[in-house]
């Protein structure tokens, strides 16, 4: 095939989305192997990645291509006969300052071949070119078509007109009179309207098939594009089989890594979901403790305020007990009082029965 890789690492493949022209959309689910190709018949740099047997990239390197880095382990490009914005992301940022080192060598590359291959073309042009006359060159210009050419003269100007008027005028008698002879330049002028007339519609006709041939040389340009992609597509799958069988045992180690991987997800997420059932549990002692304090508080509240109504009735029963003992105090001394009279008139009584 004359086609080889020179050059191969492993990342993940992304291309831009076709309707949002923003997002990434993944071509690959884990990181494949990413190779420049080389195609000595042609000269033509290449970079091809395949998941399986699809080809997930395959974009022709041309001068005008730049990689960018986005991100420490991420970088673009753009590929204008594809159409889309391939991504590739790598595991390290090494690895990416390498692919970019490779894209920028290749495409320098690539635009020194495109320079020699325009030499050789313009050098097997010359020759050619020079034996065509310049009127077969450009037959359907557009200057020819609106009379614009610095060769052609508008019949209507004077200058044409005196010019083929002027052998006529030669081979008239001096007999003629000057009616005669405008007569003769006006059937000249008529005569040469109709041409130009004929001679534009002629050229806008031929106008018109040049761009219907132009179309439909376009259609056969992108349908031959796309069969040498398709071709191209094939060339790779089928002259990749030890490529393909190196990524087949690649694509089993990593999807037992991803087995693995899975198996030990699932594990936590057991792990977290009974973490989570507990704390739903703890979630709801916490929340009836927190009821109970809220009752118990509630319940403390209505006691405090009972305990103080209490308080002020027990106040306020002191407060009348102090009130009855002062008032029995001031009756016992007012009984005290009584008591000491009656004893003395007691006692005055005695002796008075005793001397009478």
């Amino acid at each position: 095939m004359g086609e080889q890789p020179i050059f191969s690492t492993r990342a993940h493949v992304f291309q831009i989305d076709p309707n949002t022209k923003k997002n990434w959309v993944p071509t690959s689910k884990h990181a494949v192997t990413v190779s420049y190709f080389f195609d000595c018949t042609r000269s033509v740099y290449r970079i091809i990645s395949l998941d399986g047997s699809k080809a997930i990239i395959n974009s022709t390197i041309t001068p005008n291509m730049t990689f960018t880095k986005t991100s420490q382990k991420f970088g673009q490009w753009a590929d204008s006969r594809a159409n889309t914005v391939y991504g590739l992301g790598f595991s390290s940022e090494s690895q990416l300052a390498k692919f970019a080192e490779k894209f920028a060598e290749f495409k320098e590359a690539a635009r020194l071949a495109k320079e020699k291959s325009q030499e050789k073309m313009e050098l097997s042009s010359t020759p050619s070119q020079e034996s065509i006359p310049g009127d077969l060159l450009s037959p359907l210009s557009p200057d020819s078509i609106n009379g614009t050419e610095p060769e052609r003269v508008t019949p209507d100007t004077p200058q044409h007109i005196e010019a083929r008027a002027e052998p006529s005028h030669k081979a008239l008698p001096p007999s003629h009179s000057s009616s005669s002879m405008n007569k003769h330049w006006e059937a000249e002028l008529e005569a040469l309207k109709g041409n130009n007339a004929k001679l534009t519609a002629a050229l806008l006709e031929s106008s018109a098939n040049v761009k219907q041939w132009k179309q439909q040389l376009g259609a056969y340009q992108e349908e031959a594009e796309r069969l040498h992609k398709r071709v191209t597509e094939l060339e790779c799958v089928s002259g990749q089989t030890t490529v393909i069988k190196s990524q087949k045992t690649e694509l089993n180690q990593t999807i037992e890594e991803l087995e693995a991987a899975l198996k030990a997800k699932e594990e936590e997420l057991e792990r977290l979901k009974e973490e989570v059932e507990s704390a739903n549990g703890f979630q709801f002692k916490k929340e009836s403790l927190s009821q109970k304090l809220q009752d118990t508080e509630s319940r403390n509240q209505a006691l405090e305020a009972r305990l103080s109504e209490l308080e002020q009735r027990l106040e306020g029963q002191q407060q009348e007990r102090e009130a009855f003992r002062d008032s029995l105090r001031s009756l016992l001394e007012l009984l005290d009082g009584k008591i000491f009279e009656l004893t003395e008139l007691r006692d005055t009584l005695g002796k008075l029965l005793e001397s009478s």
